[in-house]
């Protein structure tokens, strides 16, 4: 039986800033479907990993593959079959919400335009905001226009950095429904980043836990639990965060799935 290509592939990826290390050789698959909540307190080179996904920046060594292609040199065959969403990244405040994604919606290529970007806002709620400035926008409503912004090319991966940091608890609770949803209809792969531990263990499941750069930890929620002997995924970022992670297997025993 022929093992399917994962859709991204991370192999001894490092970056360097001048003398700081932001990414200190790491290796992970992802296989198509899975939902991957990538973790760790700040400066753990979780955005660093996402630029180098994006092909925004590229890495000191090692490499990273989306479908089999290098996002640096191949940006814009990976960025046709993938899109980004973070509740940091702001459209052109100028321009209204609609014409925001019309533009976008010609640069991805996308047919029925008008259709495909009212279906979109209609999901999110916000059919509404269609006339209104962007600029003008509230944070919560301008994350919805940035998921919107996100799903407008069907992509077959989404990077999502903090989807829902900006939303009161009914419509994050809303557009976690939708993104479950969303995923198991069209078997979406899913790169999520998150401070919210609930939002990682509806979504995810698998985690990855970086620090310093290092992967700290891979598997799914409970194995993850289990090996650091913490109730819940919260406790073990704490104590991530907090540099008090002791591993409790022998050494050289790796954290992942396979070896546990």
């Amino acid at each position: 039986m022929t093992i399917a290509e994962p859709v991204v592939s991370v192999q001894n990826l490092r970056k360097e800033f001048g003398k700081s290390c932001a990414v200190d050789d790491i290796s992970f698959d992802i296989p198509r479907g899975q939902v991957l909540g990538l973790l760790g307190p700040n400066g753990a080179g979780k955005s660093t990993t996402i630029q180098i996904l994006l092909g925004l920046i590229a890495p000191t060594s090692g490499k990273a593959l989306l479908f089999g292609l290098d996002p640096w040199k191949d940006r814009v065959a990976v960025l046709q079959r993938a899109n980004f969403s973070s509740a940091y990244v702001s459209l052109p405040h100028n321009l209204k919400v609609a014409e925001n994604l019309e533009i976008f919606a010609r640069l991805y290529g996308v047919k029925d335009r008008a259709q495909k970007i009212q279906s979109l806002l209609a999901l999110f709620e916000i059919e509404h905001l269609a006339k209104k400035m962007t600029g003008g926008l509230s944070s919560g409503e301008s994350t919805r226009v940035n998921l919107c912004k996100a799903m407008l090319n069907d992509p077959d991966l989404l990077l999502l950095d903090e989807p829902t940091a900006s939303l009161d608890p009914d419509i994050a609770d809303k557009v976690r429904n939708l993104l479950l949803t969303y995923q198991k209809e069209r078997g979406v792969t899913i790169v999520y980043t998150s401070h919210n531990m609930k939002d990682v263990h509806e979504l995810c499941e698998r985690v990855i836990f970086l620090s310093e750069g290092k992967i700290i930890a891979d598997g799914s929620p409970s194995v993850i639990l289990d090996h650091f002997d913490e109730a819940s995924l919260e406790e073990v970022f704490i104590a991530i965060a907090r540099d008090k992670v002791k591993l409790r297997k022998e050494e050289g025993e790796s954290t992942s799935d396979s070896a546990l």
